[in-house]
């Protein structure tokens, strides 16, 4: 498990999670927070020195009126990167933290080394419908993130406690003041993506419901410097179906990094 902690960002109070050392890997989660330490950071932990915040509004972090969307995520983290003195940094994220992480990426990459996209939000392709989580019942959404529904059905077996039902509904919350409106893209960022001029890698599962796999080929082909891997036999969350592939992958490219 990663070492907690709150750090803070101007006067916004944020929880983090650490593990590891060596070069800085800053991993953000997705809508749903921040799914626990899985096999995937402790394979990434380590060769890399692993924080995993709580975006403002989720779980243990503050959640300050004057964040109202991802643009200001994006220049919140930029103060994150900057007050802290971290430098060379490899940005990565999933779903809504892959929105943020190209939000970050096409304002300033200074202190970013590389930026790895995980089945990311953001852009919408025309032709290409995405999914509504917001319409999906509860128990619909956990299984249409996932290809495998062993792994859906043991996430529905287990009955959160009162804590973990506030937690969920907090991130619940959250989720939607970044994703409501317009569903889970900024109309404006894909037009600026040729800026994130560090190298990307971009993972899509197969058979995601959420963002169909054919957007990773829009991803690849906007950014100036991307790789794209598409995991067969996976939904929305390849480092969680996924997680010794997509980690062996993810270090394959951070190693190839240029210096």
């Amino acid at each position: 498990m990663g070492e907690s902690e709150k750090i803070l960002v101007g006067n916004v109070s944020l929880g983090i999670r650490r593990k590891g050392t060596g070069e800085r890997l800053l991993f953000l989660h997705g809508a749903g927070g921040f799914p626990g330490w899985l096999p995937f950071f402790t394979a990434l932990s380590e060769q890399f020195e692993v924080i995993a915040p709580d975006h403002p509004g989720f779980a243990a972090s503050d959640d300050p009126a004057w964040i109202r969307n991802v643009s200001d995520l994006a220049l919140f983290y930029l103060d994150l990167l900057e007050g802290s003195g971290w430098d060379g940094v490899h940005l990565m994220g999933h779903s809504l933290g892959g929105w943020i992480a190209a939000e970050i990426a096409i304002r300033n990459v200074s202190r970013i080394k590389s930026l790895t996209l995980i089945a990311p939000a953001g852009i919408r392709v025309k032709g290409l419908p995405a999914g509504d989580n917001f319409l999906w019942a509860a128990d619909e959404l956990v299984r249409n993130l996932y290809f495998d529904q062993n792994i859906a059905e043991l996430l529905l077996s287990q009955p959160l406690n009162e804590e973990q039902m506030d937690l969920a509904l907090r991130n619940r919350y959250a989720g939607a003041k970044y994703g409501w409106q317009p569903r889970w893209f900024d109309p404006n960022l894909e037009k600026w993506l040729h800026r994130a001029k560090v190298p990307a890698h971009i993972i899509w599962g197969d058979s995601d419901k959420l963002f169909p796999a054919a957007y990773g080929a829009a991803w690849r082909d906007r950014l100036p410097n991307a790789r794209l891997t598409v995991m067969e036999s996976c939904g929305h969350a390849p480092h969680v179906e996924k997680p010794a592939e997509v980690s062996s992958g993810v270090l394959e490219f951070l190693k190839a990094v240029p210096a």
